[in-house]
């Protein structure tokens, strides 16, 4: 840069031969005083404003204020020469801030470069927006940076900087971004070929998903399979491995990703997760060759541990891991140490067990007094979610003991959880009085309000407790030197209790009134008003001691404090009262306190929530971690059984045309379905509303409700058929997509929303890719546990220039489960009878739009899988059928039927009987519009 200009290289060689600051002071107001001159004159052409945009700029990096040329570094910006707009928005990135007002000015200036067509403007003006990131740039280019973004003309480098410059402005702006509305367009990114922008929308959807869950859940699938390319199937390209580790930051970052999200409960899923965890943890046996490949190997081992916990603590996986944690935090090496204090925290919040972890607790008490604060923070996390009745006497002391010597930065977070601990775990009133007392004397500096509230509450809850505090807190109080938090207690509890030890050698109420006014003049003005009341209780308990309270009531009354004042006074005031009515009725005893949750947790969650990043566990027990998780899911509901999963409730399905075990081969024939000469119509890539289907698709819907092969749908860019066969509660179904375009469909993607009663898996990894022309097939299984009433719903996702959305109906119902059955005339009759009518019985009177076809009606009947029973009824032309409904848990369900048509009124009259009254209801709902618009 500097090269090209002259006078700028001459400018920062005189600043660097300036030795006293003052010269340099100087040599700047000139140069300044020049630069303003030839600002004000104007006539200056693109060289010299760039010339003195960069002079202005690098006396403000070296700290100098700059409070003109703003205006040139905007205008640079217009030029179309790149030198010129380079330094425009090196001007414009360092000298304003996003509330400054010209930030306004050069929104139509990035506006115009992001839709150029040269990815150096666009690069630009991303660098600008991610700098300056203020709320109006925001709301008026954050559309412009996502189109960039998903635009299949961007290159893969602008993408990049797409995506982290949308990380930005939803860090600052989060309101701002649709993320729910863009969701499904950013999830398919993840698929890029290009493993650096998988890596930055990774980084993107990290932050998108942590505040939007079901919207993301489509990452899901894509995470697994992406790790399951690199670290299984190593698939990657060599210029993204890191020491021998294959982009290691990916495999961070969709490691953390993942655990965002419950368990799948997806077999297949669980399969390749499996299969990628265990293949880091057998990757980590390997000797590291130095210390960056040390690195790298820990750092995705110690997050493949934290998944592992995450999805099921008591894995084989997890007692693996806990051996191997074992090892690290014995480690010479102090990340080592670091990282597996922290992991065995999250281990120990979680697991059922803490056996396997008690027995590294020494070593675990060693990290208390470890050099590196970070490591003794960690181990001190470590013990509190270690914790438990048999060992918290034993922690409890050593953290009191440590908490002498440790570092004013850990002091207040140890208190919190030594009271936390000691109250949690406490299996007798005396060691928690001895303890809490101890901790007051001990830091009191460090104990918040909160640490001597709680006390005081637990205490006055706990009658049996209340004699053995009185005595123990007037012992600390006779020492030398006692913390002002221990002398707020001692004064609560006197007042209220130390009636309870007045006859015990040396708590008489002259002995506990010189106490606590042995403290007084030491104390600040909360602590004397609180000391001035237990006094006026002390009049009402002891008024063997009223005289010498009296005194002390009568000395504060003319102090400068209008609080003591004022208290004082009026308290002398309800002494001296001939009637002790009033006294008595201002000092009755406190009530109980009204159990409620403990604050100390909440400040000590509060205080990690203001200092660390988001994580998926929170220091402490498994019951902690249970409730959060329960929250931070409930809007999940159940997932059924997903491998790439968009919006709520829903299961991915899509794959390849052969699994080797020759499940599919009842499918070939299906290649050879007529989809030609099929109208359809473009499906949309806006986001779309719940519960909607594609329109157009029902006419392909009804016919396939009693046929177990055809069109599923059509459309311009692609032809969906089915098969199925189905047997007992079981079933399975293929279909079959083909490519009507002639270029290739990518990030392909099908998912089937959860339907409850319903279990619908597949057993193959999906194909995201359908060459021009090209067909794919994809094998699912089905499941009827119980009795179902929706049906479920299919959404088909990818992209063939822009990206398309389609959701589809499945012919999935209640008579795809049916086994035909033969009967004779008596005992079809027997069983119609067994029956009966009532709500088990519905019959109804249609009237046909088409003329009525007998055979027609009679491939239809068996479609809905009713075995026809020839020779029962004696009308010939009436259909008779019997079948059984089977479901996994429900059993099985008798159905009967009876259809009578008049085909020369083109009416029927149907009568259905089950030994179910919703299952009576349901096959009516179904075939009744078959029935009226048969064209079979």
């Amino acid at each position: 840069m500097s090269s090209n200009m002259r006078g700028l290289t001459v400018f920062i060689a005189d600043i660097r031969n300036c030795r006293v600051r003052e010269l340099e002071e100087k040599r700047i107001n000139k140069e300044m005083a020049n630069i303003r001159a030839k600002f004000k004159d104007g006539n200056l052409n693109g060289y010299q404003k760039k010339k003195y945009v960069c002079k202005l700029l690098y006396m403000y990096i070296l700290g100098w204020d700059i409070d003109f040329g703003h205006m040139e570094a905007v205008n640079l910006i217009s030029s179309n020469k790149y030198s010129e707009k380079q330094i425009g928005y090196l001007g414009v990135t360092l000298l304003m801030h996003e509330n400054n007002d010209l930030a306004r000015l050069v929104i139509n200036s990035i506006r115009k470069d992001l839709e150029e067509l040269n990815e150096i403007y666009n690069c630009l003006a991303l660098h600008a927006i991610a700098n300056i990131g203020g709320r109006e740039m925001a709301e008026s280019l954050s559309f412009d940076v996502h189109r960039l973004l998903i635009s299949p003309n961007s290159k893969s480098f602008v993408k990049k900087k797409a995506a982290l410059t949308l990380l930005r402005l939803y860090r600052k702006h989060p309101d701002v971004i649709p993320a729910t509305d863009w969701a499904e367009r950013i999830i398919v990114l993840m698929d890029d070929t290009d493993l650096g922008v998988t890596l930055c929308v990774t980084s993107l959807v990290m932050a998108l998903a942590q505040d939007n869950l079901e919207a993301y859940l489509g990452c899901y699938a894509k995470a697994v399979d992406r790790l399951t390319k690199i670290i299984v199937d190593k698939e990657y390209s060599l210029d993204y491995v890191y020491y021998k580790v294959p982009i290691p930051w990916l495999q961070i970052k969709l490691l953390r990703l993942l655990q965002y999200y419950p368990a799948p409960d997806d077999r297949n899923i669980r399969n390749k997760l499996h299969n990628v965890l265990q293949t880091i943890i057998n990757n980590s046996q390997d000797a590291p060759k130095n210390v960056q490949h040390a690195n790298a190997q820990n750092a995705v081992l110690f997050e493949a541990i934290n998944l592992a916990i995450h999805l099921d603590c008591e894995s084989q996986i997890v007692n693996q891991a806990a051996v191997l944690l074992g090892r690290f935090i014995t480690s010479k090496e102090t990340n080592v140490r670091y990282l597996g204090l922290e992991t065995m925290s999250h281990l120990a919040a979680c697991v059922d067990s803490l056996e396997p972890i008690k027995k590294h607790q020494d070593t675990i008490l060693l990290s208390l007094k470890d050099k590196d604060i970070s490591v003794r923070r960690r181990g001190l996390d470590l013990l509190y979610s270690m914790c438990d009745v048999t060992n918290a006497k034993a922690i409890v002391t050593e953290l009191l003991r440590y908490l002498n010597i440790a570092d004013y930065a850990l002091r207040e977070e140890m208190v919190l959880k030594i009271a936390i601990l000691t109250e949690r775990f406490a299996t007798e009133y005396q060691w928690y009085v001895d303890i809490i007392l101890q901790l007051l004397s001990t830091a009191g500096d460090h104990v918040g309000e909160v640490v001597w509230y709680r006390v005081v509450q637990i205490v006055v809850n706990n009658e049996e407790l209340q004699e053995y505090a009185a005595r123990t807190v007037l012992i600390h109080l006779r020492s030398p030197s006692c913390h002002e938090n221990l002398v707020k207690v001692g004064g609560y509890i006197l007042g209220e209790f130390g009636i309870l030890i007045a006859n015990i050698s040396g708590a008489s109420p002259m002995e506990q009134f010189n106490t606590l006014q042995s403290k007084f003049g030491m104390c600040s003005q909360p602590t004397k008003a609180l000391l001035l009341t237990t006094y006026l209780k002390f009049i009402n308990i002891f008024p063997e001691i009223k005289g010498e309270i009296l005194s002390v009531f009568n000395r504060y009354r003319h102090v400068l404090d209008s609080e003591l004042q004022q208290r004082a006074a009026e308290y002398m005031a309800i002494a001296t009262m001939p009637a002790d009515d009033l006294l008595q009725t201002v000092c009755e005893e406190m009530p109980p306190f009204p159990e409620r949750e403990s604050a100390l947790l909440s400040r000590l969650h509060q205080k990690q929530s203001d200092t660390e990043d988001k994580r998926t566990w929170v220091i402490g027990g498994k019951d902690i971690n249970k409730d959060r998780d329960t929250v931070r899911f409930s809007t999940l509901g159940s997932r059924s059984n997903s491998t790439d999963s968009k919006s709520k409730n829903e299961t991915v399905s899509n794959g390849n045309n052969n699994n080797g075990n020759g499940e599919l081969d009842f499918l070939h024939d299906l290649e050879g379905l007529d989809l030609s000469g099929q109208n359809g119509h473009a499906t949309t890539s806006k986001p779309l509303p719940a519960g909607f289907i594609t329109p157009g698709s029902e006419r392909w819907f009804g016919k396939l409700l009693y046929n177990m092969e055809g069109v599923l749908f059509v459309d311009s860019q692609l032809q969906i058929g089915i098969k199925s066969e189905y047997h007992g509660h079981l079933g399975r179904f293929a279909l079959y997509f083909k490519n009507k375009t002639q270029t290739t469909i990518t990030s392909f993607t099908t998912v089937i929303e959860h339907v409850k009663n319903l279990l619908i898996t597949t057993p193959q990894q999906p194909a995201t890719l359908i060459s021009p022309s090209g067909q794919i097939q994809q094998l699912f299984h089905i499941e009827c546990q119980n009795l179902f009433n929706e049906t479920p719903n299919i959404r088909i996702s990818f992209i063939s220039g822009t990206l398309h959305t389609i959701v589809l109906k499945l012919p999935i119902v209640l008579t795809k489960f049916m086994e035909p059955i033969e009967l004779n005339g008596p005992e079809f009759f027997t069983r119609w009878k067994q029956i009966g009518g009532g709500s088990r019985e519905k019959q109804t009177i249609l009237q046909s739009n088409v003329p009525i076809d007998l055979q027609g009606l009679h491939s239809m009947i068996s479609g809905f899988r009713y075995g026809i029973l020839k020779g029962v009824d004696p009308n010939p032309y009436n259909i008779v059928g019997a079948g059984v409904l089977h479901t996994a848990q429900g059993g099985m369900i008798g159905c009967l039927m009876r259809l009578e048509p008049n085909v020369e009124a083109q009416m029927y009259r149907l009568t259905v009987r089950t030994t179910n009254e919703s299952v009576t209801n349901k096959i009516c709902v179904l075939m009744e519009p078959q029935l009226t618009n048969n064209s079979s």
